[in-house]
């Protein structure tokens, strides 16, 4: 796969129209300043010259990268510099595995949304981020009360609407019930 300035400009229209769809799910959450941040490090070389070199538009460059070189520096590097991936807290020596704070676990959310719609464009249902995460959401360990909420935050958005969901108020609620932790109040 070659690196190509048309394939540049195609992978930076879409990891910005991504990243503008988180900024709006977070901000909805009261969480400007994780939408703002959020995914810096896709400018970084070694995640930007990997996906560019791996761009398809229509999934992520890192399973291409993993397919042809079996391993993707590019997600080495950025789960390792992004707290909202489950990736980033995992231990195996850890158990249970820790809870991600309430901030980074909204951008997850977040995340996963904006991501789907990015690749779906079109053909975005509100059903696809609960398919996604039943899918292959276990491939990620993470703490069991997490991976409730995740699930629980992607039915209601399909049963309920984004509408009802992304908000401070509903988020809050959600994961101090499921999560039982204080940590909502940061």
């Amino acid at each position: 796969m070659k690196f190509t300035l048309k394939k540049a400009f195609l992978h930076t229209a879409l990891v910005l129209r991504h990243k503008h769809g988180v900024f709006i799910g977070c901000v909805k959450c009261g969480l400007f300043w994780r939408g703002l941040v959020h995914d810096l490090s896709k400018f970084s070389p070694t995640e930007f010259i990997e996906s560019v070199r791996y761009y398809q538009g229509n999934r992520s460059p890192i399973g291409v990268s993993r397919r042809e070189q079996g391993v993707s520096l590019a997600w080495l590097h950025h789960r390792g510099r992004n707290k909202h991936h489950i990736e980033y807290w995992y231990d195996h020596e850890c158990d249970p595995l820790p809870l991600m704070p309430y901030k980074y676990a909204v951008e997850c959310v977040c995340d996963k949304l904006a991501a789907t719609k990015t690749y779906a464009k079109g053909s975005y249902t509100p059903d696809m981020p609960l398919l996604h995460w039943q899918r292959y959401g276990h491939l990620a360990p993470c703490n069991p009360k997490l991976s409730r909420f995740i699930e629980e935050v992607f039915i209601d958005i399909r049963d309920k609407g984004e509408k009802h969901v992304l908000n401070k108020k509903y988020m809050k609620s959600t994961y101090q019930r499921i999560c039982g932790s204080n940590d909502a109040e940061n």
